[in-house]
C-alpha cells in the first residue's frame, strides 16, 4: 500500500529550488557572453580567408558536383565586408570566383587541387594557369597544391616539376601550402616557389597546443621560417582554432577560444607585418565525415553564414542557452509532475536532483548530438539514447514516488525491464569506450548520454543478466586508463568521462549482487 505520511514539503522546496538553480548556473555558464578586444570593424580589414563555397546540404564529395552562383555571389559580398582577399582550394566548379571578386572588390589566392591522379592534377593545373592569366587584376598569387605531401599523395619531385609548369606560364607569384613540418621534411620544395606558404594550427598539431600557448607556438613557427629561408618571404597559408568539438590533450574548442585565438593571431600578425589567411570563412559540415565534428566548425560565420562573433563584439559559446534551459526546466517539472507525491524526506530531496541532472545530461546530449551528428545512423544511435535516458528517469521518478493506480502500473512495466535499461547502458558505454581507446582521433566524448543511467542504477541496483554485466563491467573498467593515458590528465572531456565510466562500472558490478527474478 502507498504510505500515507505527510508530504515533506520544505525538503522538497529546498531541493526544488538548488535543482533549478543548477540548472540555471549550467547554461549560463555555458552561454554567457565574454568581451574579447576586436579583430576587426567596419573600416578595418583583415587580409585573407580561406573560402569554400558549399552550402551546408552539400560537399566536394557529391554526384554530380554542382556549386551555386548565388550563393557564392551572396559569401563574397559578406566577405567583402571583413576582408580584403580570400583563398580556394580548387578550379573545379570555381571557375567564376576572379568575376566574383572583382565584382566585390577582393583579391585571390588561387588554387589548384593536386592530387594522386596524374590527369586530375594537370585539369587543375591547365585551369588555374588559364584563370591566373585571364585575371591579372584580381589574382594576386596561385597555390600549386594544398597539403598534397602530407597526403603523400605526390613525391616531392613530382609536386617541384608542377610548381615550375606553372611558374613558366604565369606572371603572379607561386607558392605550395602544406603544414610547416612538411616544408622542413621537404626541403626540394621551398627552391621552386616565390613564397611560402605554412600552415599553423596548434589544435591539429601531433602535441596540441592549449589555447594559452598556442599564439606562442605560432610566433616562434614563424620566427624559425622567417630566419631559414630568407629572403623568400612567408604567409601563414592557414591558422584558426575550432569552435566546437572534442579536446585534444589541452586544446578545447569552443566559440570563445576560437576568438581568443583569431583576435589575438590578428594583433599579434599586424605588429610584426606577417602576411597570413585565416581558415576559414564559413563552417564547413561536410568535414565532419573526414575529421570528426571539430572539422565542420572552423568558420568565422557558422554554416548558415551567421555571425559566430569571432572577429568582434562579445562572444559566447552557446548563443542560445535560454532556450536549453527553457527546455530543461519543461523536462524537470514534468518529471516532478510525472512522480507525483514522494515516499519520504530523503525521497523528496533526491527526486528534484535526479531531475535536474536528467534534464542537464539529456540537454547536453542534445548540444553534442546538433554538433555532431550527421549521418542518419548517428542519429539514429543519438535518438535512441535520448529514449533510454527519458526511461531511465522516468524509473528512477516512479521508484520514489507513492505509487497507485497507473504509476503502480507503469512502475511495474519499467522495473521488470530495468536490467535491459542498464544492459542498454553498458553496451554503449563499451562501445564508446572501445572507439576512444582504438580509434580516438575524431571521436567525441558521450559523457552527457550515459551520466543518468550509471548514477541511477548505481543508487538503485536492479537486476540484470551476470554474464552480460559482468562483461561491459570488464570493456569499460579496462578502457580507462587507456583512454587517459592517449588524451593526458590535462584533457577534462577525457577526465569527465574516465568519470562517468567508473560510475557505469560500479552500476554494472552492483547489479551482480541483485538477484534475477525468474
Amino acid at each position: 500500500m502507498p504510505s500515507t505520511a505527510r508530504f515533506p514539503l520544505l525538503p522538497y522546496l529546498f531541493a526544488c529550488l538548488l535543482g533549478l538553480f543548477a540548472l540555471g548556473g549550467l547554461w549560463y555558464g555555458l552561454g554567457k557572453p565574454v568581451v574579447l578586444p576586436d579583430a576587426a570593424s567596419a573600416s578595418h580589414k583583415l587580409q585573407c580567408a580561406s573560402y569554400t563555397p558549399f552550402d551546408k546540404d552539400q560537399s566536394p564529395f557529391d554526384q554530380p558536383f554542382q556549386l551555386r552562383p548565388a550563393r557564392m555571389d551572396a559569401d563574397l559580398a559578406l566577405l567583402a565586408q571583413r576582408f580584403e582577399c580570400i583563398r580556394t582550394y580548387s578550379m573545379t566548379g570555381l571557375e567564376a570566383i576572379p568575376d566574383l571578386a572583382r565584382k566585390h572588390g577582393l583579391k585571390v589566392m588561387l588554387g589548384a587541387w593536386i592530387n594522386a591522379n596524374p590527369v586530375d592534377s594537370q585539369k587543375e593545373v591547365k585551369a588555374l594557369i588559364a584563370s591566373a592569366n585571364a585575371n591579372p587584376d584580381v589574382v594576386k598569387a596561385v597555390i600549386v597544391g594544398n597539403e598534397t605531401l602530407l597526403r603523400k599523395e605526390v613525391t616531392g619531385p613530382q609536386l617541384a616539376a608542377l610548381i615550375n609548369q606553372v611558374k613558366s606560364q604565369v606572371s603572379v607569384p607561386v607558392t605550395y601550402a602544406d603544414v610547416w613540418e612538411f616544408w622542413l621534411q621537404h626541403p626540394e620544395i621551398a627552391p621552386t616557389v616565390d613564397f611560402l606558404t605554412i600552415h599553423l594550427l596548434p589544435y591539429w598539431e601531433d602535441d596540441p597546443k592549449s589555447i594559452d600557448d598556442a599564439l606562442v607556438h605560432v610566433g616562434e613557427i614563424r620566427q624559425v621560417f622567417g630566419n631559414r629561408f630568407a629572403p623568400k618571404d612567408i604567409v601563414i597559408g592557414e591558422t584558426g582554432w575550432p569552435s566546437e568539438g572534442r579536446q585534444r590533450e589541452t586544446a578545447l574548442p569552443s566559440r570563445v577560444n576560437e576568438a581568443r585565438f583569431i583576435r589575438g593571431f590578428v594583433a599579434m600578425a599586424e605588429q610584426q607585418s606577417w602576411k597570413y589567411n585565416l581558415i576559414e570563412a564559413f563552417d564547413q559540415p561536410w568535414k565532419r565525415a573526414s575529421e570528426g565534428a571539430v572539422g565542420g566548425y572552423w568558420g568565422l560565420y557558422d554554416a548558415d553564414r551567421q555571425d559566430k562573433g569571432i572577429l568582434e563584439g562579445p562572444v559566447s559559446n552557446l548563443t542560445f542557452w535560454p532556450q536549453w534551459l527553457g527546455a530543461g526546466v519543461v523536462l524537470f517539472g514534468i518529471t516532478l509532475l510525472l512522480a507525483g507525491r514522494v515516499r519520504g524526506t530523503r525521497a523528496a530531496l533526491l527526486l528534484p536532483l535526479l531531475a535536474a541532472l536528467g534534464a542537464a545530461s539529456l540537454g547536453l546530449w542534445g548540444e553534442m548530438v546538433r554538433i555532431n551528428s550527421r549521418f542518419a545512423g548517428e542519429w539514429l544511435w543519438a535518438i535512441l539514447l535520448v529514449g533510454l535516458n527519458l526511461l531511465v528517469l522516468a524509473h528512477a521518478a516512479l521508484a520514489l514516488a507513492q505509487r497507485q493506480g497507473w504509476r503502480e502500473r507503469a512502475f511495474a512495466w519499467l522495473e521488470a525491464r530495468a536490467g535491459w535499461w542498464l544492459l542498454a547502458a553498458g553496451f554503449a558505454a563499451s562501445v564508446s569506450m572501445l572507439a576512444l581507446v582504438f580509434d580516438p582521433r575524431y571521436r567525441s566524448f558521450p559523457s552527457p548520454a550515459l551520466l543518468l543511467p550509471a548514477v541511477v542504477y548505481l543508487l538503485r541496483p536492479v537486476a540484470a543478466r551476470r554474464a552480460e554485466a559482468a562483461l561491459l563491467a570488464l570493456i569499460i573498467g579496462g578502457g580507462i586508463a587507456p583512454q587517459l593515458f592517449l588524451e593526458g590528465l590535462s584533457n577534462q572531456q577525457a577526465l569527465v568521462w574516465a568519470g562517468v565510466s567508473v560510475l557505469m562500472v560500479a552500476a554494472l558490478w552492483r547489479s551482480l549482487r541483485v538477484r534475477v527474478q525468474q
